[in-house]
Parts: structure tokens; C-alpha cells; sequence
């Protein structure tokens, strides 16, 4: 928000509802990933233009390598996060309740 400018934020179309992916059989993973992109897709599309979003992702494969790149990388990220979090419930540096 620029100083002395108006803005908005607004949530587009608010429907609360949740997935735990970790509770999906892993044949319906990929539909979960498919339907989860189309919707972020179509909620960016309605930012700008949905031709200016297509023509920057292109028609090349660049761009879903670079998001398959940074989804095992933050993967990566989230795992060694995680594995410092448990060495750090154990050694009691954090109270953390298990089992829940």
C-alpha cells in the first residue's frame, strides 16, 4: 500500500474448506495436485488479463521445471525444518505435546 494512496484487499470468494493431503490414497494425489493448481490458476487469472498470465508462463516446459524445482526444494526445506524441530522436543528445548 503506497502512503496516500487508496488500495482494497479483498478475499475472492471466501469458502472455507480443507484437505489433509497426507490422508489421500496415493492414487488421488495427483488429482489433488491437478484440481489445487487449477484453482490457484484461476484465482491469479483473475489478477490480470488471463492472456498476459498465459503468455507469461509461455509454451514451453521452463516454467513447470522451475516450479518442480522449487516444490522439492521447499520440500527439502520443510523436511530438514521439521527433523530440527522433533532433535529440538526431544532434547526439551521446546514443550511440545505428542500424540495428539
Amino acid at each position: 500500500a503506497g502512503a496516500g494512496r487508496p488500495h482494497q484487499v479483498r478475499q475472492f470468494r471466501n469458502r472455507k474448506g480443507s484437505v489433509d493431503p497426507a490422508a489421500l490414497p496415493g492414487d488421488q494425489i495427483d488429482d489433488y495436485a491437478r484440481m489445487t493448481g487449477a484453482l490457484l490458476a484461476r484465482a491469479h487469472a483473475h489478477s490480470a488479463d488471463p492472456r498476459v498470465v498465459a503468455g507469461y508462463c509461455g509454451k514451453g516446459d521452463a516454467l513447470d521445471e522451475a516450479l518442480a524445482d522449487f516444490a522439492v526444494a521447499y520440500a527439502d526445506r520443510t523436511e530438514a525444518d521439521h527433523a530440527e524441530l522433533v532433535a529440538a522436543i526431544r532434547k526439551g528445548r521446546i514443550a511440545a505435546e505428542t500424540g495428539v
